[in-house]
């Protein structure tokens, strides 16, 4: 299992596994040792990729974390690398089969007097932030919105820009005094909060789209449920929406939703509708004027401690590697089911990255009920995915097979990691609110800002976003927490990583260690004693699902 050097070299998932995955980089013809076996390398195995441990002939099942992930194309020998040319995509059928699940939840007694710092909405809601949102009903308002959005962030303080316009006003003044460009160095140094003027608004967002017209009436609906959800999110404290008029989504309609989806809705809502007014100077000074007036009341508000059965932790990975399911899945996993343990809600989405994990959700799923919503949703999207000639079993992306993950029900696998344990307590359709605690299955697809946007309109306050290739995903509304899957990563990419699960590969750490560790930034990021990195460069990804293939 250690190298002379003294680093772990391989590891095994699960007992019935029939691969190693290799923890450092392992040239050819190397004797590892492993649970009194040792084996010999037939190929160079890269760190983050796998070997066979037995010798196989085609059509033999391949088991990683306990579960089929494929089967071998070619016969392969012990201590061979495992590839896409000898191993292809297989998963087990599923089916409802009335397991009663035991959960034996994880010890949360060093939490029971710890609370979180968050703002209070009157329907009882805790949130992590306090933003102003700003809503287009159609893309037709989006430059509108980009001339509000850089009047308000440059003069209220919330621009991440100054340091790129110093470096453009230096580079430009070298050009005219005839100076060597490469002589002008940007300044590193982040830009700082001290200069808001609202000191209790943690932002104003932007959810700059390309809907609300054209397409169909049924993308016009889920958009406005959508947007609805993002208006009646906890970290939300106020919202503008400017319109256009004639658009399929109006504003009557998003109204109506958002009022739907909270009949006690009491958040100031400002809306502005171009057709209305009569100039477009006038619709934006109006839109920059009550929006003014309802930051100064949203500035009244004030973080005050809530249980941490308030928090609703969304779950994701995005430029996953090898070592995702091996350390920050995990990792993260634990953590998710110390939430669970204390009370909290946990959000676990993308759908075409469950495949293969389904026969263990669904015997997890607490009532026959909500096991076979999860069987609809997952079998209808990927019947829609098999009509555009596609399918789950091409989901990996060529980041993720260079790295390691060579099958989706592998990468599935993995990926299904960070929901941790639980018993899951509710299945969500796309954009429906998750409303009770414990572990909630929210049907989004992998893509990463589709999926972000998804987990937000569930009601995730935070969402953890693992990663083994770094990805600078972020979220407007919903501080999206970067969890590093190695330490090289982690070293590499500082500016976008906020938590290092490096430590669990080289043994420093354990999984519970770890995940710990997480739940802890966790409590101070939703406190406001720490800012994300994804928050601080102002990483707002939005990207509405269209309900279309989109693995």
């Amino acid at each position: 299992m250690y190298g002379k050097n003294g680093i772990r070299q391989v590891i095994q998932m699960h007992p019935k596994d029939n691969v190693l995955v290799a923890l450092t980089d392992l040239e050819k013809d190397t004797i590892v040792e492993y649970e009194n076996q040792q084996y010999i390398l037939q190929d160079r195995i890269k760190a983050k990729h796998k070997f066979y441990i037995e010798d196989l002939t085609i059509g033999a099942e391949i088991l990683m974390y306990g579960v089929l992930i494929g089967k071998v194309q070619t016969n392969v020998k012990r201590g061979s690398l495992m590839t896409t040319e000898n191993l292809k995509h297989a998963a087990e059928p599923y089916s409802y089969r009335g397991v009663c699940y035991h959960w034996q939840a994880p010890d949360v007694s060093k939490y029971s007097n710890t609370s979180f710092n968050g703002f209070y909405q009157n329907n009882g809601q805790v949130g992590t932030a306090n933003y102003w949102l700003f809503i287009p009903t159609v893309f037709c308002e989006n430059r509108n919105l980009d001339v509000i959005k850089e009047a308000l962030h440059n003069q209220l303080g919330y621009a991440v820009s100054d340091k790129y316009l110093r470096y453009t006003q230096d580079l430009l003044l070298a050009y005219q005094n005839g100076e060597n460009l490469d002589s002008i160095n940007i300044s590193l140094a982040a830009t700082s909060s001290s200069n808001r003027i609202f000191k209790n608004v943690d932002g104003i967002k932007f959810l700059n789209h390309q809907g609300g017209c054209g397409g169909t009436r049924q993308d016009a609906n889920t958009l406005s449920a959508l947007l609805a959800a993002y208006a009646n999110h906890p970290n939300v404290g106020g919202i503008t929406v400017l319109s256009l008029g004639c658009q399929h989504l109006q504003v009557q309609q998003l109204v109506n939703d958002i009022k739907s989806q909270d009949p006690s809705f009491d958040k100031p809502l400002y809306i502005f509708e171009q057709q209305e007014t009569e100039s477009e100077e006038q619709l934006i000074a109006h839109a920059i004027k009550h929006t003014f007036e309802g930051l100064i009341l949203i500035n009244k508000r004030e973080r005050k401690p809530a249980p941490l059965s308030k928090l609703t932790l969304g779950v994701k990975c995005g430029g996953s590697d090898g070592f995702s399911g091996v350390s920050a899945n995990p990792a993260v996993g634990y953590a998710s089911d110390l939430l669970v343990a204390l009370g909290g809600k946990v959000l676990l989405a993308e759908f075409p990255e469950l495949c293969g994990v389904e026969q263990n959700l669904i015997d997890r799923c607490v009532n026959e009920s909500i096991a076979h919503k999860f069987i609809h949703l997952m079998q209808s999207y990927d019947e829609l995915a098999h009509k555009v000639g596609s399918g789950f079993f091409m989901n990996p992306s060529p980041g993720n097979i260079k790295d390691g993950l060579i099958t989706d029900a592998m990468k599935s696998a993995g990926a299904a990691k960070k929901g941790g344990t639980a018993p899951v307590v509710d299945v969500l359709d796309y954009t429906e609110p998750a409303s009770l605690p414990g572990l909630s299955l929210v049907c989004t697809p992998g893509n990463d800002v589709e999926a972000t946007t998804g987990k937000a309109a569930a009601g995730a306050t935070l969402i953890l976003f693992t990663t083994g290739l770094g990805t600078p995903t972020g979220n407007p509304v919903c501080p999206v927490i970067k969890v590093a899957t190695n330490s090289v990563l982690a070293k590499k990419m500082s500016d976008i990583i906020d938590i290092d699960c490096g430590p669990v590969i080289s043994g420093e750490k354990t999984i519970e260690e770890m995940g710990e560790e997480i739940l802890d930034y966790c409590i101070k990021a939703a406190s406001g004693i720490i800012i994300p990195k994804a928050v601080q460069l102002n990483q707002d990804d939005f990207i509405p699902w269209k309900r279309g293939v989109s693995l």
